[in-house]
């Protein structure tokens, strides 16, 4: 009997202690100093078109966007893509589109996370003499170079739904064209998510209130 009653005494004090001493899980919030739930970005780069003619040329390409992270792993951005397509002696257009993607940043809390995006959007020749529909997906990687700036390097890919982006209509293939460019992504937002976050973290404090004997 009276092992049975060390034994039972000795399970409380061990469940009592385990309770006391239970780790408390802090969530993850460096996505919030690094990065922001709002971003402005640009970049630069080159265009180069798959079409119907021989000898593509690499021309000059630039983007101004903004994003909209819904969680810190996932975000909705448009932007709005000035660019050429060219070929040796034949054709240089200049063109614009405007894009609207869902984005995928794996590693949110980290300095460094690749990420990747896809979606659709609406290609347009200069002063709109031929406007056509397109999808696109891209890869990237990020670092971020201080708190709130991000430093990109990314490629996509855009099909056009149509033949005739650079004037000529052959065969059944639609035309496509490559973007690369480097990027700067400004961070902004997500102080108080941060606040309100940590603020429903349970301390040692309130997980153990101090007893009152009185």
């Amino acid at each position: 009997m009276l092992l049975y009653t060390c034994l039972f005494f000795g399970a409380v004090s061990y469940a009592q202690e385990n309770e006391t001493n239970k780790i408390i899980e802090i969530p993850k919030t460096d996505f919030y100093d690094y990065r922001g739930t709002n971003t402005i970005d640009i970049g630069i780069g080159t265009s180069v078109i798959n079409g119907d003619y021989m000898d593509p040329l690499f021309e000059i390409y630039t983007h101004f966007g903004y994003k909209r992270y819904i969680i810190p792993y996932v975000n909705v951005n448009i932007g709005y893509h000035k660019f050429n397509l060219a070929y040796k002696d034949l054709f240089n257009e200049g063109f614009m589109s405007f894009d609207l993607n869902l984005e995928v940043l794996p590693f949110p809390h980290e300095r460094v996370s690749p990420f990747a995006y896809a979606g659709g959007g609406i290609n347009a020749a200069n002063y709109f003499t031929q406007v056509d529909t397109k999808v696109q997906g891209g890869l990237g990687v990020e670092y971020i170079a201080y708190e709130g700036v991000g430093l990109k390097l990314y490629a996509d890919y855009n099909m056009v739904f149509s033949d005739e982006v650079d004037g000529k209509v052959f065969g059944d293939a639609d035309d496509v064209y490559w973007r690369i460019a480097f990027g700067i992504n400004f961070y902004f937002g997500g102080k108080k998510k941060k606040a309100k976050i940590l603020k429903n973290v349970p301390t040692v404090i309130k997980s153990n209130p101090i007893p009152d004997n009185k």
